[in-house]
């Protein structure tokens, strides 16, 4: 698996994600928010080591019901999965080890 670059046109729905075996990282954000587009390095840092995990890109707006079940409220917030329940959630990283101590929650070959 590798880490997606692009937010995709559609979202999948909760009872999708939540069926997802093994770890998953869930980024809810907009192409257009600077403080996602300043986290991409970070993500792509903690990322190298997790070659492992599913990463799933989700544009988030007004209206858009997945990151709405996940409660977010600011960009990005980064949602970690495991077996689709919720282990450890970060918003607005600042530091690449935010996102790797999330992403060793739910990677077992951390």
């Amino acid at each position: 698996m590798a880490m997606q670059t692009e937010y995709p046109a559609t979202e999948p729905r909760r009872t999708e994600v939540e069926a997802l075996p093994g770890p998953t990282l869930l980024e809810f954000g907009s192409p257009w928010c600077g403080h996602c587009r300043r986290a991409q390095p970070l993500i792509a840092q903690a990322f190298a080591e997790h070659p492992g995990v599913r990463h799933i890109k989700v544009a988030d707006a007004s209206g858009r019901r997945l990151g709405r079940s996940f409660d977010v409220k600011l960009w990005p917030t980064l949602v970690f999965l495991k077996d689709g329940k919720e282990a450890a959630r970060v918003v607005r990283p600042v530091d690449p080890g935010e996102i790797t101590q999330g992403l060793a929650r739910i990677d077992p070959q951390a």
